[in-house]
């Protein structure tokens, strides 16, 4: 692996960039040809990601924020109806919400499984109204979450499961890759992540019907969605693009609302680069992953963590920990601490419907979902990346070990 870019000075930062010479020269080409939009590369990270995905197609966008929009948003061609309910967790990165709020839909939210963190599938069905239409889980902090239960449930109530996978790679649910359980899953490419394009996003599925729509939608929802373009990737002449007299150029032919959502190619290059290392990186990260986890256990009176089960593999995003119910201190000062010490800690997210301001207008109240606020309040998270060696992970256990020794 090539150099990496180790952030803002800490010891033990939250998060670390891989470039590749791969990558440099990928995108030094693009700027000698002088094609930079959306064209060959992206199609090849397309491809590349829907192997390592196992899964028919993957479309590529502008963020993981817009993987969710556009997954969501080409339901619409398939009977889905504006206002038409989501079920999703209460627990995640705002933008899953978010993303609902801008498809068009309503979001319903569920409380999470406090030992998962992920939604608390015993609790979807009571909240299917005539009017649901998808079920959106969170595989968060790269967790699987209960997929047999949710299939179960989607097929019962006849429902679409849209999987939100943006911090999931490298997660396996049952020998499968997240992202290829669903009907769509959605990825992100944020620089946070373990495969980055700077930003960009990705919609995953195994049916041409909806990748198609997704093409359309990426780019203002045009006629011409094809999973090649030749006048894009080879400047050759489309069979299809006058071909049909009453529409003329099928260019500028619009067959829904759509987005302006695209990836281009210096984006694509950089996350190619990451093709011939993502097993490494993966592999490194879960190391570092299962260390933690493991090194935890010494401090079970005050922290609970996620274990990762016999049925799946943990993609490697981040650690997460939360304080135990009692402990003698709160999260701000286990935040100060870490970071007086080199080490770059983060908040885990917040409840979206009752913790985030922009959810108010849907009535909930505090109180409403006690696991997901509960984390929100007293949830941290430290970085597992590629960067992270045995003597910095024992170096936070021993910080960790200080800090207890002092506040009891």
């Amino acid at each position: 692996m090539s150099k990496t870019n180790t952030g803002n000075g800490s010891r033990i930062p939250f998060g670390t960039v891989t470039i590749t010479q791969k990558s440099k020269d990928l995108i030094m080409d693009c700027l000698e040809r002088g094609r930079v939009s959306g064209g060959v590369l992206v199609g090849k990270l397309e491809d590349e990601m829907a192997r390592l995905l196992a899964v028919k197609e993957t479309v590529a966008v502008s963020s993981g924020t817009d993987a969710l929009i556009l997954a969501l948003s080409s339901l619409y061609d398939f009977g889905a109806e504006r206002g038409d309910e989501v079920i999703l967790p209460a627990l995640s990165y705002a933008a899953t919400g978010h993303a609902v709020v801008h498809a068009g839909f309503t979001p319903v939210f569920v409380d999470i499984d406090p030992e998962t963190l992920n939604i608390d599938v015993d609790k979807i069905e009571a909240a299917i109204t005539p009017r649901t239409r998808v079920l959106l889980p969170v595989h968060l902090m790269g967790k699987p979450a209960g997929m047999d239960e949710i299939r179960i449930i989607a097929q019962k109530h006849k429902l679409t499961v849209v999987e939100d996978a943006a911090e999931a790679w490298g997660a396996e649910y049952r020998g499968r890759p997240v992202g290829s359980l669903a009907d769509l899953g959605c990825f992100s490419l944020y620089i946070a992540h373990i495969i980055t394009t700077a930003d960009g996003g990705l919609v995953s599925t195994n049916d041409e019907r909806y990748a198609e729509v997704v093409r359309s939608l990426r780019g203002h929802g045009r006629a011409c969605a094809c999973k090649v373009c030749v006048s894009t990737v080879s400047g050759g002449k489309c069979a299809k693009r006058f071909a049909d007299k009453t529409v003329g150029d099928r260019r500028f032919r619009f067959e829904r609302v759509g987005f302006s959502s695209r990836m281009n190619d210096l984006e694509a290059a950089l996350g190619l680069g990451y093709t011939d290392v993502y097993q490494e990186l993966i592999d490194i990260r879960h190391k570092n992953l299962m260390a933690l986890i493991a090194g935890f256990k010494q401090f079970g009176e005050f922290f609970q963590v996620f274990p990762e089960e016999a049925h799946e593999m943990i993609g490697p995003h981040a650690f997460p920990f939360v304080i135990k119910p009692g402990a003698p201190f709160d999260r701000d000062v286990v935040l100060l601490y870490l970071a007086e010490n080199g080490i770059d800690p983060r908040t885990i997210f917040a409840s979206m419907p009752t913790q985030c301001g922009g959810y108010e207008r849907f009535g909930h109240r505090l109180g409403d979902f006690p696991h997901s606020e509960y984390v929100g309040s007293h949830g941290l998270q430290i970085g597992v990346h590629q960067d992270i060696t045995a003597g910095d992970i024992e170096y936070f256990l021993e910080c960790i070990g200080a800090f207890i020794k002092s506040h009891i």
